[in-house]
């Protein structure tokens, strides 16, 4: 006993050591960071060294949580900064989103940023004086959804390597002086042209100057000519004539890294069945999904996430499916199936409903009922003239906790959704709350380490994850508590769950803006002003009080999702959003399997 204690004091010893090398090295990170440029702003003078407190707390710096000091973010647009691009991001080991933009940088991006910053998810330097070339090593930056490198005076050609980037979702090199073909490998990406405009020497799809053939025409007239007469030159145009359009004719299918033209790749698409959930009056088969989709065009795509890509379908009976093409999967066929079965089988009103399934060859496609309405992130944070009023969000909060307390308490195992946010929760066509890619969680890669983990997004959406999953790694009902308290935080001041930017100076994540504001007595301040009324303002301040509740920074403290959907129901009780026949079946301590409790529901 005594060795096993002194074990485990051993273990514990070298995990504070390793914490503490972490965090110096963050701290390193900063001051040579800091030191790489000119401020005639003063906007670092927050960033003292040694620290006076915890480096989360400088302008601009994103931890993964305030309790963990290793760098997670850093934001500095329109800071006035002049100088080159910073030194030391290599000491800050766990930074995945880098953004200068708007500043007056100068001189070249490494070559080896990759690298440097090996997790880079989100990297923005628009509007600066960037120059020389993009180097083939983003190859590299394999969990990279964002790179915007617009208004900057980049040259050369744009790598074919980050076409392929398997994440990128978000790409900008507009307004530079870019030259030669856009390659292949970006061609059914769905990024705009303009994404690509703005620099004069660049040619290709998606833009409309297509790439001239001018001066190889040029150097063969001259050919013709040197060779001595009117036949040489007739013969070479002859050649050009019948050479050039073998060359520059693309290869049918677009190759393997032509994403748009991944359904056409498939063997025999009209063998292959749709296994539904339930008899449906017509069979589906995957040629009747690809006439749907229009061959899953990116013009039908309605949303991308970490899971997946997501497709509207119109079947010709003039019905509407949601299709989602998964990306990847660390199940057999067999496991996949067999998950699916079990997740097919959960049925519930807060739930949008898994209808089928679709394997073919390597690809894997889920068939859900469209949610007209789309997701709450689109409502909050779209770029549209969105609005909820507040009797909206707060159905909305009733009916997602409904959905989530559900998955919790009525079924044994219990099922953990590790990535509630505002993009997995979906409104139909009443504005009723349905809570998607429950259980997807289990059919990703695994991964080794923690930051690619989060990263990877099988724990949460950057801004949502509970803080003790740095420490254990382990998905908990409780963590997904955290996750709704952030998207009940959201639903009440409209701000964003990372980069929050107040009236007062505050910049940060918005559970450390919340709990600021309610130590300081000042809790009222962040309600979204659109949504302040007398007559709602109690409720609002109780719906605030709940949402704090859940991202307590001790799990212990946390409301379960049973209790937090009682008490959010005890809130909405005037707007009557709920009934008696609303009730969260609770799992007894015998435990109910899921197969039983849905098999007597029918029954019932």
């Amino acid at each position: 006993m005594e060795a096993a204690r002194a074990g485990l004091s051993s273990i514990l010893v070298i995990a504070l050591l390793l914490e503490v090398i972490s965090c110096q090295s963050d701290v390193e990170c900063l001051r040579e960071f800091k030191s790489s440029f000119r401020d005639p702003m003063r906007f670092l003078d927050s960033w003292v060294f040694p620290p006076t407190s915890n480096i989360c707390n400088f302008a601009g710096i994103t931890c993964l949580h305030p309790n963990d000091s290793r760098v997670y973010g850093i934001s500095l647009p329109g800071s006035g900064f002049t100088g080159e691009f910073p030194r030391g991001l290599d000491k800050c080991s766990s930074l995945t989103t880098l953004d200068l933009s708007q500043n007056e940088l100068s001189g070249s991006i490494p070559a080896n940023v990759c690298n440097i910053l090996p997790y880079l998810v989100g990297f923005d330097v628009h509007e600066n004086s960037f120059s020389g070339s993009i180097d083939t090593s983003f190859n590299n930056c394999t969990y990279l959804n964002n790179l915007d490198l617009s208004h900057n005076r980049f040259s050369g050609p744009i790598p074919g390597q980050v076409g392929v980037l398997p994440r990128l979702t978000k790409f900008d090199v507009s307004n530079n002086q870019f030259s030669g073909p856009i390659p292949s490998s970006f061609l059914g990406r769905n990024f705009p042209s303009s994404a690509f405009a703005s620099n004069p020497g660049l040619c290709g799809q998606p833009l409309r100057n297509q790439c001239s053939r001018k001066k190889k025409t040029s150097a063969a007239l001259i050919a013709g000519i040197a060779a001595g007469g009117v036949l040489a030159l007739v013969g070479a145009a002859v050649a050009l004539i019948c050479f050039f359009p073998v060359r520059v004719r693309p290869i049918k299918g677009g190759g393997a890294r032509d994403e748009h033209k991944w359904a056409k790749r498939i063997r025999a698409p009209q063998s292959v069945t749709v296994s539904l959930f339930e008899k449906p009056l017509t069979k589906l088969k995957l040629t009747d999904l690809m006439a749907a989709t229009n061959d899953f065009s990116p013009e039908n795509v309605i949303g991308s996430g970490r899971t997946g890509v997501i497709y509207k379908a119109t079947l010709q009976d003039g019905s509407v499916l949601a299709i989602k093409r998964l990306k990847l999967s660390a199940h057999a066929d067999k496991q996949f199936k067999s998950e699916m079965e079990i997740l097919g089988k959960l049925k519930h009103r807060n739930l949008v409903p898994l209808l089928g399934y679709c394997v073919a060859d390597a690809e894997k496609l889920l068939v859900y009922k469209y949610m007209p309405n789309g997701s709450l992130k689109d409502w909050l944070h779209g770029t549209g003239e969105f609005t909820l009023d507040w009797p909206k969000r707060l159905r909305v909060a009733v009916g997602a906790a409904r959905g989530l307390a559900w998955l919790h308490h009525s079924c044994n195992p219990r099922i953990i959704h590790r990535n509630i946010s505002a993009s997995s929760i979906l409104l139909d066509e009443d504005f009723e709350a349905r809570i998607t890619d429950f259980g997807l969680a289990r059919l990703m890669n695994p991964v080794d380490t923690h930051i690619s983990t989060f990263v990877n997004g099988d724990f949460g959406d950057v801004g949502h994850v509970a803080p003790e999953y740095l420490r254990t790694l382990v998905a908990t009902t409780r963590g997904d508590v955290y996750s709704f308290g952030v998207v009940l935080l959201q639903l009440t001041t409209g701000q964003k769950p990372v980069e929050v930017v107040s009236e007062d100076g505050f910049r940060g994540n918005l559970v450390d803006w919340v709990g600021m504001q309610s130590q300081n007595g000042t809790l009222g301040s962040v309600i979204q002003s659109s949504l302040k009324g007398a007559e709602v303002d109690a409720e609002q301040m109780q719906f605030l009080k709940i949402a704090i509740s859940c991202v307590a920074a001790n799990p212990k403290e946390r409301p379960s999702s049973y209790e937090v959907y009682q008490l959010l129901r005890a809130v909405g009780q005037k707007y009557h959003f709920s009934d008696q026949n609303d009730e969260i079946p609770l799992v007894d301590s015998t435990g109910i399997d899921c197969d039983e409790l849905i098999a007597a529901s029918r029954s019932g």
